[in-house]
């Protein structure tokens, strides 16, 4: 199989728009140019690429296996070029990191603090739900991901770096958030929840966390975002479960209180998430070894007592 580097950008073009013509502009070529280079490829593997109805076009199998190469080629070649402007001398690179929306509140710090060390650093950010960091991860198509429970059977490595408490957060007049002694995690089980979506690892948690002490987490609505539920928790459509780290704002402001619940917080961890035997550059190298070292004196969240104790 003789399959060229430009080729396979081509391919990787097509994907993108979901159209010959417009990865052509994309590319600077013609339509028939970027056709024919389709073709040839397909001539070469003996197998479609794309399947065709009317003007529409979709991947077909072979084709979807040879993108993903054709990713893993993209990066590996980016790589390599980062690593020789570093061999002569250059002081900058990229980084591309993504992550979870949560850790989203406290990312742009630990970057914030990162560029200031290293100024000639070119960052991209990336903000996504879980499935799109796994698809980031499967495809290779961003340095590392800051997530929150690592995925099995990925091929990765997973590196904690800081704690993530989950937290039971309400509006300041719900009936619970007045109460002074603590509260037993069964008096919860009738209260709705406003919950992130099923994929997610804030989701996950919870959902084990009740089920490990016999109990069923009511679900009132779903939202795709922590800050959706925090507004909704605001409007007393319910209590919430959010990381610690996404509410500094609110409790500072008064808007919601953290409930002094038993067995609570959940405790999760914050991880730099990459593929196995990924080599990198020397600034997402960096950038990794400077939020292992600094991410924990860097971040600062409101207090809190990990194991309550009842008072009078």
């Amino acid at each position: 199989m003789n399959i060229t580097l430009k080729q396979l950008k081509i391919l990787e073009a097509v994907v993108e728009f979901n159209s010959y013509t417009d990865a052509a502009k994309a590319l600077f070529m013609t339509q028939p140019a970027v056709s024919m280079q389709i073709k040839q490829m397909e001539m070469q593997i003996g197998l479609p690429l794309f399947e065709r109805e009317g003007k529409q076009i979709s991947l077909a199998e072979a084709g979807s296996e040879l993108l993903h190469y054709a990713r893993n080629i993209r990066q590996q070649l980016e790589e390599a070029a980062l690593m020789i402007e570093e061999l002569k001398g250059l002081k900058r690179g990229k980084l591309h990191l993504t992550m979870a929306s949560t850790a989203n509140y406290f990312a742009p710090q630990l970057i914030a603090a990162f560029h200031h060390e290293y100024p000639g650093a070119q960052v991209t950010l990336d903000v996504a739900n879980r499935t799109g960091l796994l698809d980031a991860l499967d495809n290779n198509t961003t340095d590392m991901v800051i997530m929150g429970k690592p995925p099995k059977g990925h091929n990765v490595t997973a590196i904690r770096f800081m704690d993530n408490p989950l937290v039971v957060i309400a509006s300041p007049s719900h009936p619970l958030a007045t109460q002074k002694r603590l509260i037993p995690l069964k008096q919860l089980a009738d209260e709705p929840f406003i919950v992130r979506e099923r994929a997610s690892g804030t989701r996950i948690a919870a959902e084990k966390f009740f089920a490990v002490h016999n109990l069923q987490l009511t679900t009132g609505m779903e939202m795709n975002r922590s800050e959706a539920i925090k507004q909704a928790v605001m409007a007393e459509l319910g209590l919430g479960i959010v990381s610690l780290h996404t509410i500094e704002m609110e409790l500072a402001l008064k808007r919601l209180v953290v409930l002094k619940i038993e067995d609570f917080p959940i405790m999760r961890q914050w991880h730099i998430v990459h593929r196995n035997g990924k080599r990198f550059a020397a600034i997402p190298e960096a950038f990794k070894n400077y939020v292992l070292e600094h991410a924990e004196s860097l971040i600062n969240i409101v207090p809190l007592e990990i194991n309550h104790k009842d008072t009078p």
